[in-house]
């Protein structure tokens, strides 16, 4: 059986890890180095430049490099390279690829399966966005795992006979989560996440660049955000200093000649001390309590209750993390694990369980849950928008919970089942999951047909979705599963586009699109080649259906595309 490795797939940096004789190892990449920044650029050449190498290339050239994709994975928006564009799962693919190439290198075989973490706090839009981005790495994804629930692990085997709660407290360079886990007879139970998506060390970064900045403005009257060397050399600055922050009492910001103004040179020079960092940053770490409550809350444990606290990712080693943790739980966190590889180490060990090259008796039990509440759009008499709860969220998964339903109005003859996932009452502020029909239902009064609703959600946070007619028995179903890929929509044949009424119109980009994608150097192209093959699609199947206004969007999209081709 191939080797499955864990991967830590970062904000700022990328990890992974493998298990030898019974414990997590962790794989070095080209540079013999462990931490890989995950940035992703395309060099004066043309090829793709991937970790120290991108990072190294960011502060020279901005516009060809990608940083801090993760924020964006499982957003529709473009990430400009050059006079290209592509998505965050296209990049993710990119990043996830060299950690590919890499592994197998390090471990001498060809590694085509891994265990990908995420933060707890993801939707299923961006768990989906990120196996896409595995499986166009050519990774078979075999699980997605909560990144709190992989550092529990990590420190889970040393602590095999330990009984406590514990607060997994993971603040990264992008997201922040937190997780309660109760440990007792090598059972590891996830009692409840939560977190913030959008906070992490960019933010405490931003907030040192905005000081800065203020700083350079006043006395110089110019802003460094203008110009586009100043502004990465700022923020390489900024992450400089808060590093500096974390082991002294101040740091000296220097950079000689980092504008010009009249044609004289203009130098950032300011002392930032700890306190002054402490003070700018305190908003952002108030940003973390709500997530702590909910968590505390949810699970029904007090402050008193919990054992341990532990530190999880490289954002931690601020000192005023463990401050404001002591401060609002009144427990000293603990160091237990490395906050840089306990992820990769904990994706490795359920690699490594999934696999068998940990032992039944040496590994650990571990259930983990939904951290958003799930459901369906039904009608209440007062709106036809409510989110009726099927799935609450932080419920122990794999689980499944049914519910009943009844017709809405007189001789209902079907049911449109619309899922969705979220915590707001008003179902369509959620985040839309799918949707189906239920035909052939009885012909009857309102009210006296019942449909049955289930939801099963299992270890990788995928659902099944079935809706029965209790009367007859007749069902329907949608499965939201990446891993099986079954959301993809069934292609149709567009063999007789040319036959349809408006073929005339789109003749010309038609073949022009399909030249390019016959020419030889699409194929250094994929991303392109794949979007140009998509959008073709979209044409002529628009245009078999009758769909101008469709046709018309997918041949704008696919000019665009052509003209980046050139």
């Amino acid at each position: 059986m191939s080797t499955v490795v864990g991967i830590d797939l970062g904000t700022s940096t990328t990890e992974a890890a493998v298990i030898r004789d019974g414990r997590p190892v962790m794989i070095v990449n080209m540079e013999n180095e462990v931490i890989t920044p995950s940035a992703i650029g395309i060099d004066a050449n043309g090829n793709w430049v991937i970790g120290e190498k991108a990072r190294a290339q960011y502060l020279l050239s901005p516009q060809n490099t990608a940083i801090e994709v993760k924020r964006k994975i499982g957003t529709d928006e473009k990430i400009a390279l050059g006079r290209q564009t592509y998505t965050s799962v296209e990049l993710s693919a990119k990043l996830l690829e060299y950690v590919k190439i890499y592994a197998s290198e390090y471990l001498e075989e060809e590694i085509t399966r891994a265990v990908i973490s995420v933060p707890a706090y993801f939707d299923e839009i961006q768990r989906q966005a990120t196996v896409r981005a595995g499986m166009e790495a050519g990774l078979q994804v075999e699980r997605i795992l909560n990144e709190p629930t992989a550092a529990a692990l990590s420190y889970g085997l040393e602590h095999m006979e330990e009984e406590s709660h514990i607060l997994v407290y993971d603040l990264g360079g992008g997201t922040f989560d937190v997780t309660l886990l109760e440990m007792f007879d090598g059972v590891l139970e996830v009692k409840a996440s939560n977190g913030d998506n959008q906070l992490g060390g960019k933010d405490f970064d931003e907030k040192l660049m905005e000081w800065l900045n203020g700083q350079f403005l006043k006395k110089h009257g110019v802003d460094l955000r203008t110009n586009t060397y100043a502004a990465v050399k700022l923020k390489e600055e900024a992450e400089r200093c808060k590093k500096v922050l974390s082991t002294e009492a101040s740091c000296h910001v220097l950079v000689p000649m980092i504008m010009e103004k009249a044609g004289e040179p203009l130098a950032l020079d300011e002392v930032v001390t700890a306190e002054q960092f402490e003070e700018m940053t305190k908003e952002l770490m108030a940003r973390t309590h709500h997530p702590i409550d909910v968590v505390l809350a949810d699970s029904g444990v007090l402050p008193k209750d919990i054992d341990r606290v532990i530190l999880v990712g490289g954002s931690t080693r601020m000192p005023i993390v463990a401050k404001d943790i002591e401060q609002y739980l009144g427990i000293v966190p603990s160091r237990a694990v490395n906050p840089d590889y306990a992820v990769a180490e904990g994706a490795a060990i359920q690699a490594g369980i999934i696999q068998g090259t940990i032992r039944q008796e040496d590994s650990i039990m571990m259930t983990d849950v939904n951290p958003y509440t799930l459901g369906i759009r039904v009608m209440d008499g007062m709106t036809d928008d409510r989110m009726s709860v099927i799935i609450p969220r932080n419920v122990t998964i794999p689980t499944t919970r049914n519910q009943i339903y009844y017709t809405s109005w007189d001789y209902q003859t079907e049911a449109h089942i619309v899922i969705y996932q979220g915590e707001s009452a008003i179902a369509s502020s959620n985040h839309f999951l799918g949707d189906f029909v239920v035909q052939n239902i009885p012909a009857k009064i309102a009210g006296k047909e019942k449909l049955g609703v289930e939801f099963s959600y299992n270890m990788n946070g995928m659902l099944d979705v079935k809706a029965t007619i209790l009367s007859t028995g007749a069902d329907a179903s949608i499965k939201i599963n990446m891993l099986e890929n079954s959301e993809a929509e069934e292609q149709i044949d567009v063999s007789k586009w040319k036959e349809a009424p408006g073929a005339k119109q789109f003749r010309t980009i038609i073949r022009r699109v399909e030249k390019a994608l016959k020419n030889s150097e699409i194929q250094y192209e994929p991303f392109l080649e794949e979007e140009l093959e998509e959008n073709l699609y979209e044409l002529k199947k628009a245009l078999i259906a009758e769909n101008l206004e469709a046709a018309k969007e997918a041949e704008e999209e696919l000019l665009d595309l052509l003209e980046e081709l050139e």
